[in-house]
């Protein structure tokens, strides 16, 4: 099991993220835009540099969705592949069996 404290912080990051989106779509959007004069540009750049770390979106971690852990993520399901094995053996989990041959 992960610290508790690791999988809140990626939480808050994921909140925050989801709120600062629209604005940080709308000043990549001026920032690349070749139209735009060049400080309006310079001060997108400022406005967004201003903006928290955490609210972007590659600083999300991809966690386990039962223990926390950020190693061995399947996207698929959203388990570690520790997790993902456990139940797939149970049948819990709908078209995964565990292999043997």
């Amino acid at each position: 099991m992960a610290k508790q404290g690791s999988i809140e912080k990626n939480n808050r990051r994921r909140k925050l993220t989801k709120r600062a989106e629209n604005k940080r779509r709308a000043l990549k959007k001026i920032i690349i835009s070749k139209t735009t004069p060049i400080e309006e540009r310079i001060m997108a750049t400022l406005k967004l540099a201003e903006m928290p770390r955490n609210s972007s979106a590659t600083r999300i971690r991809n966690r386990c969705l039962l223990t926390g852990r950020p190693r061995g993520y399947h996207r698929k399901f959203g388990l570690s592949r520790i997790a993902l094995r456990d139940l797939g053996s149970l049948g819990l989990i709908p078209g995964i069996i565990k292999s043997s041959w």
